[in-house]
């Protein structure tokens, strides 16, 4: 299949590119980097060293003998571009990774709130009209998040994606299916549920073939493809606004930094290793539901966690001590969480769990690039509270920094 990623050059991005390209695949990277723009914005660099996007790309037809093909564009930005794009590629599927990921940085201020609702929802509504007035029939397959439903507990597992309801009417009750209700916990979250109705709209007005992935939080680094060649080694962010918990955990291991555990870490998330991650979309390409289908959406997630469970689990691997910190988000203290996850499992999914060697793995490659961590980034302090009208950010004991407007 000829495939376009958007955002193929980012954390998830990048390793399917190259599970998909050994598959035998044509694949198209779309991408506008403002990801490294945001690491300039922030002062922070990815833990692992990144090369240019052309030369991974050069690394990987070394490598291999397959070829990737990087667009620079603006999915958000420019409509007019998107449509004749996707008008002269025509491709097969198209893999939509192109948003603002963090929900930190989402909440950090007033204009990373304004940022991510127009970068994501523009760059979602724009993909969506262009497939449509190009006439291209591919298979849409969205990266979400199972942060859409919040983190409340309500005793039941959370279904794949649509719940089946009686409601009351004059002549009685009457069946109907709704899309889980949402509950998002920051403005990033709150995006992801907004795509989920753009992806109902138009794939009921104009057939658009569309899968919606849910995912838990990714940990881990390496892929099959990533260990090919030092040079094609994933992203790895290990800052407060990007870092995800249990990668966050594994390099404050290697460095011996506490494991900052905010509030009383009982809170509840969905997990997958970033090999399974890969694996999925590759397990949803094949797939694809038909003109006129309901958006078809999965659970892509393996297990589920206490915060401070993870802690522990990685303090009784590295002898690292645990530091309680107060909470930035605005959340529940405690929660738990049940999800389905029976598709990918009865696609064949055979789930990599927290395994004691993946873990020392990560901690390894933490430890080689130890020398580019800077220390002051690794704490958590963009705050989901506001004082004086804006976002403030707190130091790691809970005191207010500076605003962050």
């Amino acid at each position: 299949m000829r495939i376009a990623v958007l955002g193929g050059d980012g954390f998830v991005g990048w390793p399917t590119c190259l599970h998909l390209s050994e598959l035998g695949h044509e694949v198209h990277i779309v991408d506008n980097l403002s990801r490294r723009w945001i690491d300039t914005e922030l002062g922070v660099q990815s833990l692992t060293p990144m090369d240019s996007i052309q030369e991974r790309c050069r690394i990987w037809h070394e490598v291999t003998g397959r070829r990737l093909h990087f667009h620079l564009l603006d999915l958000a930005e420019d409509y007019e571009r998107v449509k004749h794009w996707l008008a002269e590629h025509k491709p097969d599927a198209v893999i939509h990774f192109a948003e603002q990921r963090a929900a930190p940085y989402s909440m950090k201020s007033d204009r990373h709130k304004t940022y991510t609702v127009d970068n994501n929802v523009r760059a979602t509504h724009n993909l969506l009209a262009a497939l449509v007035e190009t006439g291209i029939d591919a298979h849409l397959i969205h990266l979400g998040t199972m942060g859409v439903y919040g983190y409340s507990s309500v005793g039941a597992p959370i279904p794949e994606g649509y719940l089946d309801v009686e409601i009351d009417t004059p002549s009685g009750k009457k069946a109907q299916e709704i899309l889980y209700p949402t509950r998002p916990g920051s403005v990033y979250h709150m995006t992801k549920s907004l795509d989920q109705i753009l992806f109902q709209f138009y794939a009921q007005n104009d057939g658009l073939r569309i899968t919606d992935l849910h995912q838990g939080i990714v940990w881990g680094t390496h892929t099959d493809q990533t260990r090919r060649h030092e040079q094609l080694i994933n992203r790895f962010d290990y800052d407060g606004d990007y870092g995800t918990v249990l990668n966050r955990f594994l390099i404050q291991a290697a460095i011996g930094h506490p494991l900052t555990v905010h509030g009383t870490g009982g809170q509840t998330r969905a997990f997958i290793h970033i090999q399974d991650s890969v694996r999925c979309i590759e397990l949803a390409l094949g797939e694809a539901p038909k003109q006129g289908d309901r958006v078809r959406i999965f659970n892509q997630m393996t297990e589920t966690h206490r915060v401070r469970d993870l802690a522990e689990l990685v303090a009784r691997l590295s002898g690292a001590k645990v530091a309680n910190l107060p909470n930035p988000r605005k959340e529940a203290a405690e929660n738990d969480l049940i999800v389905k996850n029976d598709q990918f499992r009865a696609l064949g999914l055979d789930p990599i769990t927290l395994q004691d060697g993946l873990l020392e793995e990560v901690v390894e490659v933490a430890r080689k690039y130890a020398h580019r961590v800077d220390r002051s980034r690794v704490p958590a302090v963009s705050g989901w509270t506001r004082e004086l009208g804006a976002a403030v950010e707190r130091d790691p004991e809970g005191r207010a920094l500076r605003s962050a407007s």
